[in-house]
């Protein structure tokens, strides 16, 4: 069985990181070429127009300001109460909220919402289900977690590191400019034959 789960672990690890990697969109197979190649077009201008409205209108450091205020004024009002005020009141509060927030933070559900549906029926799942035919399943469960896991922290820690270096304002006028860039090709090109 040590063997066995070791050839399940590798190759999941391996088949989840290489097909998450540049991840293409599952459903558009099933779509005609032709529609898919006008479809793409429209989307890359809507996109572009969007972003561009976005990033020339609206200004993210005065979101962010507005969150440390608010992040501000409820600590303050947390620290201000006494102890047995502030135990009931979060136990009001908590009773409100909506059930899984209750025992889960809106950013975990948030992650998990995203790649659990992200994840639902695309290439590396199907991918998965095949191997796990052929291969010890405990490898492959531990495989699959592994190389997700991995995709996400990548991912994570990419995206907070451009973060650090790059106003959102810059990001967003840029990618609104590359989807116009896209637009303008996709329409000058005709669709490609298979």
């Amino acid at each position: 069985m040590g063997l066995s789960l070791f050839q399940g672990f590798a190759k999941s690890l391996m088949m989840n990181l290489l097909s998450e990697i540049g991840d293409n969109t599952f459903f558009a197979a099933a779509i005609p070429r032709e529609w898919t190649h006008h479809i793409t077009t429209i989307l890359f201008f809507v996109f572009g127009i969007w972003s561009l409205w976005e990033g020339l209108t609206e200004d993210g450091d005065d979101e962010l300001a507005e969150v440390e205020e608010k992040l501000d004024a409820d600590s303050k009002v947390s620290s201000g109460k006494s102890n047995g005020d502030s135990k009931e009141t979060e136990d009001r509060k908590k009773e409100q909220r909506p059930f899984l927030t209750r025992f889960f933070s809106p950013i975990f559900l948030k992650a998990f919402s995203i790649s659990f549906f992200g994840e639902w029926g695309d290439r590396s799942q199907i991918a998965t289900i095949g191997l796990a035919a052929d291969e010890n399943p405990y490898g492959v469960v531990l495989g699959g977690i592994l190389g997700q896991a991995l995709c996400t922290v990548l991912a994570v820690v990419g995206g907070k590191s451009l973060a650090s270096h790059i106003s959102e304002k810059v990001v967003t006028l840029a990618s609104g400019l590359l989807f116009l860039a896209f637009g303008v090709h996709s329409f000058l090109s005709s669709e490609e034959a298979p």
